[in-house]
């Protein structure tokens, strides 16, 4: 009997330090950063160069680096909540969406909910934004017509008020 209670405390003591050794790095910080991985494309880093357009945190990461091919493309990430400002391109956008769920909306119209496998043909100088819903992490395949004259026009941020709008619409 005292045989069976040393090995009991032998196999404790044990189990009790190997939980010590493998602490979980879950803090809340850390949580608050990882990624979900929604599409098979990298996600990239975090958006810095552009966040001044944006409401909240978006990635991105170039996929092509061949300027000659004139296809520049990108995937853009945006965390749940995260959209970009009111902007047009002069040579027009093509959006490609390949993750989460996300919201696509032209000045005067009402907003589009975007899936995955959704294409989104945004014509020269259209009033437009995108971005994440307010539950989902958002990720589209991103790519500019006529790369090489092509020149963004950044307007104001969409407010809170227009972007709630637009996700009780896609809750309807």
């Amino acid at each position: 009997m005292k045989k069976l209670i040393i090995l009991s405390l032998i196999a404790s003591l044990i189990t009790l330090q190997l939980q010590a050794q493998v602490k979980p790095e879950k803090t809340e910080n850390k949580m608050k950063r990882d990624i979900p991985k929604i599409s098979d494309f990298p996600t990239g880093e975090e958006n810095t160069g552009f966040a001044q357009y944006f409401t909240g945190k978006s990635y991105l990461a170039p996929l092509t680096s061949n300027k000659s091919l004139n296809v520049p493309l990108a995937n853009v990430t945006f965390e749940p909540g995260c959209r970009n400002n009111w902007h047009s391109h002069t040579g027009g956008q093509l959006l490609i969406v390949i993750g989460g769920e996300g919201l696509y909306q032209e000045r005067g119209k009402p907003a589009r909910h975007l899936k995955s496998g959704d294409i989104v043909e945004i014509g020269p100088n259209v009033e437009h934004w995108h971005g994440a819903t307010t539950k989902s992490w958002f990720s589209h395949l991103a790519t500019n017509g006529s790369p090489n004259s092509n020149e963004n026009k950044w307007l104001e941020a969409v407010s809170d008020e227009d972007y709630q709008v637009a996700n009780n619409q896609i809750l309807k």
